[in-house]
C-alpha cells in the first residue's frame, strides 16, 4: 500500500499559540513551531488510495489553541509585588517613561503574550495642562498593568480652549472615542494624579461597578463618606450603558462622582470596593485648576438624578474631535465639548 505524505502550513499571529490538531482518522499529526516566524508546519501521514487525486483531510474543526488560556490572577498572584513606594520627587521626561516601556506599542497598547486576559481594557483620562502629572502616571501605571496581565489602551481626552472643565462629559468621550478604536468590554476612568500604592489592586471590570481609589493619602487614607465614587472607578461596557453613562451638564469641580453613584444604585446595582489596605492611593499635589472652580449647582444637581439621567448622559452626548494622535505611551483625543449654560441670574 503506498503512504503519501502531507505537509500543512498555519500561519497565526501569536508565536506563543500551539495547535493540536487531529487526522480524519484520529491519528495526532505532528508539529514544530517556528517562534520567529509564528508558522505551524504539520505533518501527517495516512494511507493513500489508488486515485492519484487523492488529499489529506484535516478536521480543522479540531484544534485547540493550547496558549490561549485565560490569564489567571487575582490580588495574591505571583507576578504582583504588593506594597508599592510612590514618590515624585525625581525628575520624569516622557524619554525616560518611553524606555522604561519598550513592550507598549503605539498609543499606549499591550496585550500580555502569554495568556488571554478576561477584559480589553480602556483607562480613560480627562485631562488638561496636566502633563507634568501624566509623566509620572504612565511611569508607573505602565509597569502596573503589564504585571496584572491586562490587555489594555490608554487614552488621555484633553479638552481644548480654556472654559469651565467637565471631567464627567470626557469620561463619556473617551468610552465613545475608545470604541471606535478597538472592541473594549471594559472602562477605567482615572484622574491623571493619582497613583495606585499597592499593584494588586487589579485595573480590569467585576461584577458590579468597581471604585479603585478608596483610600487616598489626601483623605487620610478612608474613604471620605460611604457614597464616595471619585478618582479612579470601572465599569464595564453593560454596566455604563445600563446607566446610560455619566452626565454631561456638570461644569467645574465636583458632583458628577455623586451623581454617577446615584445612576449605579438607583439602577439596581452596587459598587464594589478593594481591600482598604489594596485601595491606597497618593494624589500627586496640585494647586486647583484655573476654570474647574466648585460647581454651585452641584447640590441641586446631586439631588435630581433620578429625573435626569435617562435624558443627560451617554444618549445625549455631543463633541467634536479636532485631533487624534498615538504617542508611544498613550493615545491623545483633543476636543471641543461646547460651554456651560448661563448661570441663573439671582435678582
Amino acid at each position: 500500500m503506498k503512504s503519501r505524505l502531507c505537509i500543512v502550513i498555519l500561519w497565526h499571529p501569536e508565536p506563543s499559540s500551539l495547535y493540536h490538531f487531529m487526522s480524519d482518522r484520529n491519528r495526532e499529526i505532528s508539529q514544530h513551531r517556528d517562534l520567529e516566524s509564528s508558522r505551524v508546519w504539520l505533518q501527517l501521514s495516512r494511507d493513500a488510495d489508488s486515485s492519484e487525486n487523492s488529499v489529506c483531510n484535516v478536521c480543522a474543526s479540531a484544534y485547540v489553541p493550547a496558549a490561549t488560556s485565560v490569564c489567571q490572577l487575582d490580588s495574591s498572584s505571583e507576578t504582583c509585588v504588593g506594597r508599592l513606594l510612590i514618590e515624585f520627587s525625581s525628575q520624569m521626561t516622557m524619554e525616560r517613561v518611553q524606555k522604561e516601556n519598550p513592550n507598549v506599542t503605539e498609543g499606549g497598547r499591550y496585550t500580555p503574550p502569554d495568556c488571554r486576559p478576561r477584559w480589553k481594557v480602556a483607562i480613560i483620562i480627562p485631562f488638561r495642562h496636566r502633563e507634568n502629572h501624566l509623566k509620572y502616571w504612565l511611569h508607573y501605571l505602565h509597569p502596573i498593568l503589564r504585571r496584572q496581565k491586562i490587555d489594555y489602551g490608554i487614552y488621555i481626552i484633553n479638552q481644548l480652549g480654556e472654559d469651565t472643565f467637565n471631567r464627567a462629559k470626557l469620561l463619556n468621550v473617551g468610552y465613545t472615542e475608545a470604541l471606535k478604536d478597538a472592541e473594549y468590554d471594559c472602562f477605567i476612568f482615572s484622574d491623571v494624579d493619582l497613583i495606585p500604592m499597592d499593584d494588586r489592586n487589579l485595573y480590569h471590570c467585576y461584577d458590579q461597578p468597581r471604585h479603585f481609589a478608596i483610600a487616598m493619602d489626601k483623605f487620610g487614607f478612608r474613604l471620605p463618606y460611604a457614597g464616595y465614587f471619585g478618582g479612579v472607578s470601572g465599569l464595564s461596557k453593560k454596566q455604563f450603558l445600563k446607566i446610560n453613562g455619566f452626565p454631561n451638564e456638570y461644569w467645574g469641580w465636583g458632583g458628577e462622582d455623586d451623581d454617577i453613584y446615584n445612576r449605579i444604585t438607583l439602577n439596581g446595582m452596587k459598587v464594589s470596593r478593594p481591600d482598604v489596605r489594596i485601595g491606597r492611593y497618593r494624589m500627586i499635589k496640585h494647586e486647583r485648576d484655573k476654570h474647574n472652580e466648585p460647581n454651585p449647582q452641584r447640590f441641586n444637581k446631586i439631588q435630581n438624578t433620578k429625573n435626569t439621567m435617562k435624558k443627560d448622559g451617554i444618549s445625549s452626548l455631543t463633541y467634536r474631535v479636532l485631533q487624534v494622535k498615538r504617542y508611544p505611551l498613550y493615545t491623545n483625543i483633543s476636543v471641543e465639548i461646547g460651554k456651560p449654560p448661563p448661570r441663573p441670574f439671582k435678582g
